[in-house]
């Protein structure tokens, strides 16, 4: 006999929800030669000078996946790396201005996406959702606990984007 649960599954859920969402978004951004990725990197270049170890830690991702990232938007004409106007032993990702308007269009595709999901549910529970899924990544669940007995890799904080 399995025994009963006395609390929903919510580490499924969440992995569960989260999984499709991904696939989702993969399948969408992919009709225009996007990644979930570079479409992080396209965004947050945007809104202001950052280097690449910077746009890494927005996206949680690792330097080699960034070198990766970075490399396919430069081969696309969508990004380069430039010196930074403020340090100059700095290089950060500017946007060109084909990468600007992918960048755009492919906002609208997130934001398609994120509003398919959450137009699934009656209007009444997105934003108790929302509220609920932000309290928690920003409160109880805001930091991975490290230590002996931890199966999962350590992964930075990812920033909200």
């Amino acid at each position: 006999m399995s025994p009963r649960r006395s609390e929903p599954d919510l580490s499924y859920l969440l992995d569960h929800t989260s999984h499709v969402l991904r696939t989702r978004m993969a399948a969408a951004l992919g009709e225009i030669g996007l990644t979930a990725r570079m479409h992080c990197v396209l965004v947050h270049a945007l809104e202001e000078e950052r280097t690449q170890a910077q746009l890494a830690e927005i996206g949680d991702m690792d330097k080699t996946t960034m070198v990766v990232t970075v490399d396919a938007l430069e081969k696309a004409g969508l990004a380069e790396r430039q010196p930074s106007s403020t340090d100059r032993r700095a290089r950060i990702i500017a946007v060109t201005e084909a990468g600007a308007r992918v960048a755009e269009e492919s906002r609208r595709i997130v934001d398609g996406v994120h509003a398919d999901a959450l137009g699934s549910l009656p209007e009444e529970e997105r934003e108790v959702l929302v509220r609920a899924l932000g309290r928690l990544a920003d409160g109880h669940l805001k930091a991975p606990v490290e230590g002996a007995g931890t199966t999962a890799a350590p992964r930075r904080a990812r920033q909200k984007g």
